[in-house]
């Protein structure tokens, strides 16, 4: 693998503009969302909405959502980590505890694990030897435990808990990968996952917030992680066709195949499949 340290450089400045945007986007909702906190406190949860909430969350079921589809179409929702998974997706959601609060602590708990994931990668001698791959990948690991410090910030303005944990249904997928990277195929996908169950959450919770200033930092943090998926889904491509010597700054584009133009790029309409329900991560 080649890179060009500039143009690397510059690539990961661009990520770190896009990333600054998204927490200047957040720290100017925080007023409002401590006056929504404020006005709730000490008020029983919504009910009506979480019903009307466990109606579409039934639906979305039904039709493969919150990763069961994806499992059932593999063969592994009869296996132990299936069974774990479709069990998760199936405990409604905490009538107790506001669904906004529970949304923004499944959203920390899937930033720590991101978190987790590129501290296990940056380990790896192989991540090592590269220090232009090895500083993409520590950027990377900075802006997830910003954006979990954002929405825990977030839920404590709304009057919950911090979430300091890793998401409980993703975590021991990472743990059992973590002995598999051995190559940077292996680690590429592994962060991918991550990255694409973070961005299908945000798509499919943010619609559930029920205040726009809650949903600008979760739409402004899912933008910087379809960037993330994209890098990793085209490295990803160009291993598995066998051309790893394209993953250059710059690289030889006359050489790249077809699909390059349409791989990396995470499609805005496609279902949520990955999506975890808010409930997965609340304390």
């Amino acid at each position: 693998m080649t890179v060009d340290d500039r143009a690397m450089r510059l690539l990961i400045e661009e990520s770190q503009d896009l990333q600054s945007e998204a927490l200047r986007a957040a720290h100017a909702t925080r007023p409002e969302l401590r006056d929504i906190g404020a006005a709730r406190a000490g008020r029983t949860p919504d009910l009506d909405r979480i019903r009307d909430y466990e109606l579409g969350r039934r639906k979305l079921l039904k039709a493969g959502g919150f990763g069961v589809g994806v499992l059932a179409s593999s063969g592994l929702l009869a296996t132990t980590f299936g069974q774990r998974v479709a069990a998760i997706a199936a405990t409604p959601a905490q009538a107790g505890t506001d669904v906004d609060i529970q949304i923004f602590q499944t959203a920390s708990s899937l930033e720590n694990l991101a978190v987790a994931t590129y501290g296990a990668a940056l380990e790896l001698p192989f991540i090592q030897e590269n220090a232009v791959v090895k500083a993409f990948a520590e950027t990377t690991m900075m802006q997830h435990a910003e954006h979990s410090a954002a929405f825990n910030s977030q839920t404590e303005d709304l009057g919950g808990e911090r979430q300091d944990g890793t998401n409980p249904k993703y975590t021991p997928i990472v743990e059992d990968a973590k002995p598999s990277l051995t190559d940077a195929l292996a680690v590429a996908k592994l962060a991918a996952t991550i990255e694409e169950v973070a961005m299908d959450t945000y798509l499919a919770n943010m619609t559930l917030l029920s205040d726009g200033n809650m949903r600008i930092l979760m739409a402004s943090v899912m933008g910087v992680e379809s960037q993330h998926l994209a890098v990793l889904r085209a490295v990803q491509a160009l291993i598995e066709g066998g051309v790893p010597e394209l993953i250059a700054i710059p690289t030889d584009v006359a050489a790249l195949p077809a699909a390059a133009g349409s791989v990396s790029f995470p499609n805005a309409f496609e279902k949520p499949n990955l999506a975890s329900p808010p409930e997965e991560g609340a304390l």
